[in-house]
Parts: C-alpha cells; sequence; structure tokens
C-alpha cells in the first residue's frame, strides 16, 4: 500500500522536462520542493517513486536495482511525450541513478545532489551477503539535518534493508563503470556537514566524468546535511540547479 505522503508528482509545463529521483529509503518528497520552484519556472516536472520505496520497509529487500532504474526509465518514457529535452535530477541514491541513466539516455543535463561515488569503508560491507540473509534491517546513522524542522514532514524507512544495501553496492559499480561515458553537463552539489556521504564523494565522480571540465559545475554547501532539497541550504540548490538548466539550454540554441 502506498503512504499518501509519498505520491509520485507531476507538473505540467513547457518543452523541457525535469527528471526528478529520490534516494535510498528515501521518498518523492523530499524532491517535492525542488520539483515546485522548477515548476514555478515554466519545466515540466516529474517526481518518481522508486520500486520498494514508500510503502513498507519490507518491500525493499524484494527488489533489485535493476528495479530502481526501471523505475527511473518509466518516467523517463512519461516525460518524453510532452518535452523535448529532459534533465535528470537526483539526490543521494538518486543521483547515482541520474548518473548511470545520463550514461546512455540522450538527456540534456544531469544534476547530482549529495550522491555516493562508493560506500565508506567499513569492515561489515565484507559479510553483508551472509549478515543480510539473518538480519533484514540495521540501523541508520545518526541525523545531519541541519534545519531542526526539516524532517518534520519528511519521509523515510528508519533502517536500512540489509538485503536493499546489497543492490545499492551492485548499483554504484553500475554507476562508476559508467561515469566515463557521461558527456553531457553536469551539476554535483554536496555539503561539507553530510554525514553519510562525506563530500569527497563529489570529486571522486567529477574526475572520472566523460564531460569536459568546462561543463562540470561544482557546489559545495556550508549549512546542510545529506537531504540538500529540505534543508537550509535549499533556496541555493533550487537557484543553482535552476541557472544551470538555463546556461544549458542558451549553450543549445
Amino acid at each position: 500500500m502506498l503512504v499518501k505522503t509519498t505520491e509520485p508528482f507531476y507538473f505540467p509545463g513547457n518543452e523541457t522536462g525535469c527528471l526528478l529521483i529520490h534516494g535510498f529509503t528515501g521518498a518523492p518528497t523530499e524532491m517535492r520542493p525542488l520539483g515546485e520552484f522548477l515548476a514555478e519556472k515554466g519545466f515540466s516536472v516529474l517526481g518518481i517513486r522508486l520500486a520498494g520505496h514508500g510503502t513498507r520497509i519490507e518491500d525493499m529487500n524484494r527488489v533489485t536495482w535493476q528495479d530502481w532504474s526501471n523505475s527511473v526509465l518509466d518516467g523517463w518514457h512519461l516525460l518524453q511525450p510532452n518535452t523535448s529535452r529532459v534533465f535528470i535530477i537526483g539526490l543521494s541514491m538518486g543521483g547515482v541513478l541520474a548518473l548511470y541513466h545520463a550514461s546512455f539516455l540522450p538527456v540534456a543535463g544531469v544534476i547530482s545532489l549529495s550522491a555516493p561515488y562508493e560506500m565508506e569503508p567499513d569492515p561489515r560491507l565484507k559479510i553483508l551477503p551472509l549478515y543480510a540473509k539473518i538480519i533484514p534491517y540495521t540501523s541508520k546513522e545518526k541525523s545531519d539535518w541541519q534545519d531542526p524542522h526539516a524532517n518534520e514532514d519528511h519521509f523515510s524507512y528508519d533502517k536500512y534493508p540489509t538485503k536493499a544495501l546489497i543492490q545499492l553496492i551492485h548499483l554504484l559499480a553500475a554507476m562508476r563503470a559508467s561515469l566515463s561515458a557521461i558527456t553531457v553537463p553536469a551539476l554535483l552539489v554536496h555539503s561539507k556537514k553530510d554525514i553519510g556521504v562525506p563530500y569527497h564523494n563529489l570529486e571522486k565522480i567529477a574526475r572520472e566524468l566523460g564531460t569536459p571540465d568546462e561543463n562540470v559545475q561544482k557546489l559545495l554547501l556550508e549549512n546542510s546535511g545529506h537531504v540538500v532539497t529540505r534543508d537550509l541550504d535549499k533556496s541555493l540548490v533550487f537557484q543553482t540547479a535552476h541557472q544551470f538548466i538555463q546556461n544549458v539550454l542558451e549553450s543549445r540554441s
């Protein structure tokens, strides 16, 4: 059953589409503020819900990373008929999916927010396949919200599904292998106060992109945690994303 507050959203607009992808254990709600902002600028905006998300936590342990990819492709095909160009935008694992799909879909540009390059070193990862057979869920790290009110209506499962973590590792490997094939303009955003995905991940991604350096824009935030679309720097994130899109559109005209 879909939780009401986790529903996908669509705002019709002009021929420039924005495909928004939420993060691991999250829901479209974490992308909705950005989606509303971009819709106000006139763009057609679709915020998808990834398979296994926004329902029950046990659903995540039943899906594969290819199911998440198919969710993105479904969104892509929904946007295509009413747009002539699409920007793909993702947060955290959504950023990973955005980068991966930018390597083979004809997107106009890609925006990656708080995306990991790889899992942080942890000796428990070596035994995760065995651990996941016994323990279905594991606790999350400490919250890093800088705005104490930002998560009041934010939906996320309260634990990590262990089988889904294995799928995330596979997805990260697929993304890393695809980075050199990305040639479109890219905006990479990360916060220095991100606890779960430290900001050094941004540089690792940037180094391997096939996009020319002059077409890679980076934004390091000072006052946000991991969910940059809802924290203290959100206005800066929104404005930078909008300006990035505008710059790409102007360069293509």
